[in-house]
């Protein structure tokens, strides 16, 4: 889920780990429940990043000049990389999935982004529209209306 982050970072970098750091946090609380209802082999849960310098700073455990302005409770990312819980795996701008829901994208590109969220196009026609174009599947709708 998106949420706006309560500081202010120096750097795309920055503000990647930090949302980094999110994500393990709310990973970890999902292990944990999951664990307790019985559920096994759960880790390690892979995290993508579109950031290469966060990951890196996520993965190399050696603190370094350039990163003493991230505050410690953000290393809380590179601690469950090294327990095992998470992998961290790089992934390329382009695709992201979430981007779906967050950015306006180029019609090839929406309909790569469709396809990989396993929604595909209706022949079914809008009754509010009217029209000769087909729709998308319900969900697919309501992620390109809020696009736009």
């Amino acid at each position: 889920k998106s949420k706006k982050q309560s500081t202010v970072s120096r750097s795309s970098s920055e503000a990647e780990y930090r949302a980094m750091a999110q994500a393990a946090s709310e990973i970890t609380w999902l292990v944990r429940l999951l664990q307790e209802l019985g559920v096994s082999n759960l880790t390690p849960v892979q995290l993508h990043c579109d950031n290469q310098s966060a990951l890196h700073i996520a993965r190399n455990p050696v603190f370094h000049e350039r990163t003493k302005h991230i505050e410690i409770d953000c290393h809380f990312t590179r601690d469950k990389v090294l327990e095992g819980l998470l992998q961290l795996h790089y992934l390329p701008t382009a695709s992201q999935v979430a981007d779906i829901l967050t950015k306006i994208l180029p019609g090839p590109h929406f309909q790569e982004l469709l396809s990989k969220l396993g929604m595909v196009t209706s022949s079914a026609h809008s009754s509010l529209r009217g029209g000769d174009e087909p729709i998308l599947s319900l969900a697919a709708h309501f992620a390109s209306q809020l696009l736009t």
